[in-house]
């Protein structure tokens, strides 16, 4: 693997210049399709976002231009098991890719009335990419543990970061409380580690609001990183589902 690939698939801090070309994915891993996605009847499920940035892990995946997002699940019935689809427009600089299309598998299974483990592999997909750039897809193992639909503590580990054959976690915990008048109050933290080095804390607050069949949320987003495509800034958003 060239010295290139490797520095963009890392974000080592000897380079926070490759910030911009950093292989990311979607905004939340505790939830593979970020948008606000309501339990129905039916197996099937979808959601829809519009969002003036696609931010994930503290790291803008857009140039801190808006994107469109869109998912699909399907689960089976009362076995826990779920696959779905997640993907987002994305800017990565010249010559790299301009869609992510996730897809995964995984079970959900309430171990009590107040605790919930869900159990997720992630392939992240990247489309258009110029043959110099190289392919930057790779696989992900989550894990999320929620306390009352309240509290998430989630643990990601791949050992292929952007095809680069290096290993990284990521560990967060993110919060969600409803504060009245239909408004949700959430926030959350991460630490994301590299093999090699650049290892970074991410951070956000926000606060939603359903109006009908839209949640719009207003969320502000840091990192303890610098670089043209950190993000540290607000980032409006009107999610649909169902």
């Amino acid at each position: 693997m060239s010295l290139k690939k490797l520095t963009i698939a890392l974000g080592l801090a000897l380079s926070l210049s490759s910030l911009p070309m950093m292989a990311m994915a979607q905004d939340d891993a505790a939830d593979p399709a970020p948008a606000a996605s309501e339990e129905t009847e039916s197996n099937f499920s979808w959601n829809l976002t519009v969002t003036s940035d696609y931010v994930f892990r503290g790291v803008s995946q857009t140039m801190r231009e808006p994107a469109l997002q869109a998912g699909f699940d399907y689960s089976f019935g009362d076995s826990g098991f779920y696959v779905g689809t997640w993907g987002s427009n994305i800017d990565f600089g010249a010559g790299g890719p301009d869609m992510e299309l996730d897809t995964y598998i995984g079970w959900n299974h309430d171990l009590s009335d107040d605790w919930n483990f869900d159990l997720m592999l992630t392939r992240y997909n990247y489309v258009g990419e110029s043959t110099a750039y190289g392919s930057l897809d790779y696989n992900e193992l989550i894990g999320v543990v929620t306390w009352s639909e309240m509290i998430a503590v989630t643990l990601g580990y791949t050992d292929d970061y952007a095809n680069s054959g290096a290993d990284s976690t990521y560990l967060g915990v993110t919060g969600t409380w409803e504060v009245g008048n239909d408004f949700t109050l959430n926030a959350g933290a991460g630490y994301t580690t590299f093999e090699g080095g650049g290892d970074y804390s991410d951070w956000n607050l926000g606060i939603s609001r359903q109006f009908g069949p839209v949640n719009a949320a207003l969320n502000y987003y840091d990192t303890d990183i610098a670089g043209p495509q950190v993000s540290d800034g607000f980032v409006l958003s009107f999610a649909f589902g169902s």
